[in-house]
């Protein structure tokens, strides 16, 4: 079967080339830009992928990338929570990112869309609330990277439904784990702890993780089975912050435990201290205020019964593991 992996040298979109060629897919990933060489040469080293460029701006770009695929990974996003100025960016990558793509895959024939959205596009809950499922969707949209994952996935099911494309979308929690050539706002995050940012304290939340190669596999399994609708993909268990951090720790004794577990009404703190960490430390960003407040008195609490039920999907990547693989790979991007 020939696939096209959109944003193929992003940590999913690499990855899941990754996956796709171990199953002997004939496999195209799209890049911005050829001229970026060493994304080239990044994807070229995992074997024999068809790379190509296609700009999610430029229509004709993605009408020839389309042309003889028979299912299209759309992985392309511009992930980011912190970063001052890219708003708009950040909501035309995924809404107009979406239109184009969805429309040049309707000129070419594409038989199905499997599309990466997330599980920001369902509403956190309050605390011991019962959990958010496939059927629902977030209305706090203060934050512009979920407004764009929401609003984007939204015009995709319109899109599918007039047009009568086979579309199946993908609700991946916070993905880490290997693989990655840069930071994303998850690896930031992990990152940060790694450098101490929580050694005076740190909040009593959960947080929705998952494994890059699990996230992988739920694509693939989506793409081969014939289902359609929505699927979650977050571990069994979302990990709290000091969850995290402790087995940070048991794997390098020189990452710094929290001294003390912080109430919750402390949140709104967090970025006064995201910023004294960043002066102090070197550390990255990795809160923003209408982060802050979107997660205020809620709980990230996501069902992925639905996944495990249709699809037969199950968490394969220990916490452990991939927390492990993770430290491993930002160190190696230090080293370089």
């Amino acid at each position: 079967m020939n696939v096209l992996v959109t944003g193929a040298n992003g940590h999913l979109g690499f990855n899941l080339v990754k996956g796709l060629l171990e199953k002997e897919y004939t496999v195209r990933g799209s890049i911005r830009s050829l001229k970026a060489t060493q994304k080239v040469q990044r994807l070229k080293s995992l074997g024999d992928v068809d790379i190509v460029e296609a700009d999610l701006n430029r229509p004709n770009q993605l009408e020839a990338a389309m042309e003889g695929i028979d299912l299209l990974f759309h992985a392309a996003a511009v992930y980011s929570y912190t970063d001052p100025g890219r708003e708009q960016e950040i909501i035309d990558a995924s809404i107009k990112g979406i239109e184009n793509t969805f429309f040049a895959a309707l000129q070419a024939k594409v038989k199905k869309i499997v599309l990466t959205s997330s599980v920001v596009t369902l509403p956190m809950t309050n605390p011991d609330s019962p959990p958010s499922d496939e059927s629902n969707w977030t209305t706090d949209k203060r934050v512009p990277y979920i407004k764009a994952k929401t609003e984007g996935e939204k015009l995709a099911w319109q899109i599918a439904k007039e047009k009568k494309l086979q579309l199946v979308s993908i609700l991946p929690g916070t993905i880490a784990g290997p693989g990655f050539a840069r930071n994303t706002p998850t690896i930031d995050f992990l990152e940060a702890m790694m450098m101490g940012a929580m050694r005076l304290g740190v909040i009593q939340m959960n947080y929705p993780y998952v494994d890059v190669r699990d996230v992988v596999n739920a694509h693939i399994l989506a793409g081969e089975k014939e289902c359609e609708g929505r699927f979650v993909v977050c571990n069994d268990i979302s990990p709290t912050f000091r969850d995290i951090i402790e087995i940070m720790h048991g794997l390098d004794s020189t990452i710094p435990l929290p001294l003390m577990t912080l109430p919750n009404f402390m949140l709104g703190a967090m970025g006064f201290f995201d910023k004294f960490n960043r002066m102090t430390l070197g550390t990255p960003l990795i809160v923003s205020p209408e982060f802050m407040a979107t997660m205020k008195g809620k709980s990230w609490n996501f069902s992925n019964q639905r996944i495990k039920e249709v699809l037969g999907w199950e968490q394969q990547i220990s916490l452990e593991k991939s927390l492990s693989d993770t430290i491993e790979e930002i160190r190696n991007l230090k080293d370089q």
